[in-house]
């Protein structure tokens, strides 16, 4: 059944605007009037192609979902199924309170596929942009065990396990970025307005001016006469990596060369271990063989090192090999989470070892953070201090020369 979006005027005369299921233009408008709303236009709303045709099938949108919102239609959802109501029906109360116009239009999609025949599973994965591998992995496999209520609670714990985790660690970071931004902004106005204004101040003195003034003149000329270049470097800059980090090759070396940096490789290193841990007991847990889990790990592990990793791990397994001996060649993963999930194989308590591990580099996370906060902010302070001492003493030191000269010439 198509989807039309549609502007209206209600009984009370305001505007509205929405999305309704109708197999016609017509019978929307029918659906619509017996609401008692006035219809001013109806457009239906075409399918678009997503980026994989043959594993993802078609997707109305690009756009991504935001993870709280899926974490709570997600536990919502659960909710629902777990109180003995359909998946047709459980989808419809979550279309009439969802928020976000995108996520209605796809749950309308999703209920329209299921109603069709296709499993939830299959449906979910039309759309990529909201619903990735895991996701779907995980209700296929709540749909074949017959506890669909209880992995999508088990997702939806998952989710917001990530959301709380990607918080902290940009609420820890947003002190030092804000000092950045600042003291950028504060040397760039310096250069571009003040230090002019106090230059040709001393120019008119026609007395030889320190080398520091000399030095803080030719940055103030640099700043403006090239700014408009500084900006083009910065914006090619980004576009460079950007573009990079979209071919796999390029996206590896973004990565290992970001684990490479001290302090902030730790972290970004014990981060992408973390979410392995998580989504790997996660997986597990819910009935997803081991070689599996590791396929779809390698999808939303969201770090190439650790993703190539996972894939020799992968083939190295199916040439007989157990789990933990090539994750502990690779050199990526410390040792210790290497015996562990050697012992996790051996004792058959694979998963509960994978969330003592995520519990572990949880904790080791936020002392990362912090590690990395306390070397950040000495060294933002001490760029900062030593720009305003370096353009005060430009200024000072010919004022004081300037001053003397005066009480000589008196």
């Amino acid at each position: 059944m198509p989807i039309y979006e549609y502007k209206a005027i209600d009984t009370q005369g305001g505007t509205k605007s929405g999305i309704v299921d109708a197999d016609t233009p017509r019978e929307a408008r029918n659906k619509l009037r017996a609401d008692g709303i006035h219809v001013v236009e109806v457009q239906a709303i075409e399918e678009r192609k997503s980026g994989d045709k043959s594993s993802k099938g078609r997707s109305f949108f690009i756009k991504k979902v935001n993870s709280a919102d899926l974490a709570i239609v997600t536990r919502q959802f659960a909710t629902l199924l777990g109180a003995g109501i359909s998946v047709v029906d459980a989808l419809k109360a979550m279309i009439d309170q969802v928020e976000s116009k995108d996520f209605e239009k796809v749950l309308r999609d999703v209920r329209e596929k299921v109603t069709q025949g296709d499993s939830l599973a299959e449906a979910m994965g039309r759309h990529p942009g909201f619903f990735n591998d895991l996701f779907v992995s995980m209700v296929k496999a709540g749909e074949a065990s017959g506890q669909l209520d209880t992995i999508l609670q088990r997702l939806a714990a998952y989710i917001s396990r990530q959301n709380r985790l990607r918080s902290r660690i940009s609420a820890a970071l947003a002190y030092p970025t804000v000092m950045v931004i600042v003291g950028v902004l504060v040397v760039i106005v310096l250069m571009t307005f003040v230090v002019p204004k106090l230059t040709s101040l001393f120019s008119k003195v026609g007395k030889a001016l320190p080398g520091i003034t000399k030095a803080l003149i030719a940055v103030s000329d640099f700043f403006r006469g090239w700014w408009w270049a500084m900006i083009l470097l910065g914006v090619l800059v980004a576009m460079f990596l950007k573009v990079m980090r979209r071919t796999p090759d390029g996206r590896l070396r973004f990565d290992r060369g970001l684990m490479a940096i001290p302090v902030l490789g730790d972290l970004v290193r014990k981060t992408a271990i973390s979410r392995f841990a998580t989504t790997s007991a996660t997986l597990l847990r819910s009935g997803i063989p081991v070689l599996e889990t590791l396929k779809i790990v390698e999808t939303v592990v969201q770090n190439a090192v650790l993703a190539q990793c996972l894939s020799k791990a992968h083939t190295a397994i199916l040439e007989g090999s157990d789990i933990s001996t090539p994750l502990m060649q690779s050199g990526v993963f410390p040792p210790m989470v290497s015996y562990m999930i050697a012992t996790g194989e051996q004792s058959g308590q694979l998963e509960s070892l994978l969330e003592n591990i995520s519990g572990a580099y949880d904790e080791e996370i936020d002392i990362a953070t912090q590690r990395l906060t306390s070397v950040l902010e000495p060294v933002i302070i001490i760029f900062l201090a030593g720009a305003v001492l370096f353009v005060v003493s430009a200024i000072v030191i010919p004022l004081m020369q300037m001053g003397n000269l005066t009480r000589g010439r008196g």
